[in-house]
């Protein structure tokens, strides 16, 4: 096995992780998962993305590179009045949407038929308020947050994919030393997965489940796929919606939200410096896969350790990570004019954060623009 594959795996890994574990967290908070459901859903995801790595870059021959959704944890993190049981039936409901997208024609062209300025826009006020909150916790918090930022915007001016990563080990060592923060416990066994009993209330189908499924297919499968292409592959399309379908709605019985097709990580795994021949490197694909299951076994010192730290240190690292596809996801919004004005409102709903009849702003702005879109249409020329 050449070291630069392994290198190459190593580094997606870490910057997968390191850039967005914080995001994880703050999804499983939001639910209310405790200290045993937390371990379980880093574990389960961890080892479910390994899984599938290994499983479709061995069958189809192609590096494929999987990641968690990051889109899909920030509109976790942002969703109220639900609790872990029910959001563990949404993830089962989105997973499984996403197993019959490969099987279901009309349902690929249904979700196809979504303008991608209104799933951008509903994927933009999602993450809107995470990056808000950060400048609202340089104002209240500056002695420990202004250094993160700092370290954030030098990394990233000379390797913008670790600026994230700096950031979060910049966290640690102010948490521990300026903020004081008491050792992490071990008492946890943050490897073990524990069955986490569903409930599928339709409220919360509909206003997460729907809305983490068409993040995740918008956001994350599909450039995914473009990643690929771009690389001179042609990607799995079948094959990786069904494996990681049924891999999310399997393991979102232990607490994991949906895995997806990475899109930024897997460009690291699939240029000529990692193999110099393009057909050995699928076999990245299991090296990543091993990185993975290691993560997933660090719990007990690193998921503590991140928990140990101030919220407003947690919430400053998220918000950081997510400037990258809020660009992204306003940029895509409003590139078309003919679908800025839906678009324009998929974003104002979602962002406001309203919720009614117990279903989330996501779904209540997906609405928003798609009505908005059908009247465009129907207005006279």
């Amino acid at each position: 096995m050449p070291v630069s594959m392994i290198s190459a795996a190593l580094v997606a890994a870490l910057v997968g992780y390191g850039s967005t574990i914080a995001l994880v967290l703050a999804a499983a908070a939001a639910v209310g998962a405790d200290a045993g459901q937390t371990a379980s859903w880093v574990a389960a995801i961890c080892f479910s993305k390994a899984i599938g790595s290994a499983l479709l870059s061995s069958w189809k021959k192609v590096p494929v590179v999987l990641a968690w959704s990051t889109p899909g944890a920030a509109l976790i993190a942002a969703s109220t009045g639900v609790d872990i049981h029910q959001a563990v039936g949404a993830f089962i409901f989105a997973g499984l949407l996403i197993a019959l997208t490969a099987a279901i024609r009309p349902l690929n062209r249904a979700v196809n038929a979504i303008p991608t300025g209104v799933a951008s826009g509903m994927l933009a006020g999602v993450l809107l308020p995470f990056s808000m909150a950060v400048a609202l916790h340089a104002a209240n918090e500056a002695v420990l947050v202004l250094p993160l930022i700092a370290v954030f915007l030098i990394v990233r001016m000379v390797h913008p994919l670790m600026a994230v990563l700096a950031a979060l080990i910049a966290g640690l060592l102010i948490a521990f030393t300026i903020a004081g923060a008491p050792l992490p416990s071990m008492d946890v066994d943050w490897t073990s997965l524990s069955f986490v009993r569903p409930e599928f209330d339709p409220a919360v189908l509909l206003g997460l489940g729907v809305p983490l499924y068409l993040v995740t297919m918008a956001s994350q499968n599909l450039p995914g796929f473009a990643v690929l292409r771009a690389n001179g592959y042609e990607p799995p399309v079948t094959e990786a919606l069904g494996v990681t379908g049924i891999l999310s709605a399997f393991f979102a019985l232990f607490g994991a939200h949906t895995i997806n097709m990475a899109a930024i990580t897997a460009a690291i795994c699939l240029g000529d410096d990692v193999h110099p021949d393009r057909n050995q490197r699928w076999k990245v694909g299991l090296v990543y896969a091993l990185v993975w299951i290691t993560l997933g076994l660090s719990g007990p010192v690193i998921v503590p350790a991140i928990l140990a730290m101030p919220p407003e240190i947690i919430a400053v690292v998220a918000g950081l990570a997510l400037v990258p596809p809020l660009i992204g996801a306003l940029v895509s919004a409003f590139e078309l004019p003919a679908t800025r004005f839906a678009a324009a409102a998929t974003f104002a709903v979602t962002a406001s954060g309203v919720a009614a009849f117990g279903i989330g702003a996501a779904f209540w702005g997906l609405l928003a623009g798609l009505i908005v879109h059908l009247m465009d249409h129907l207005k006279p020329r």
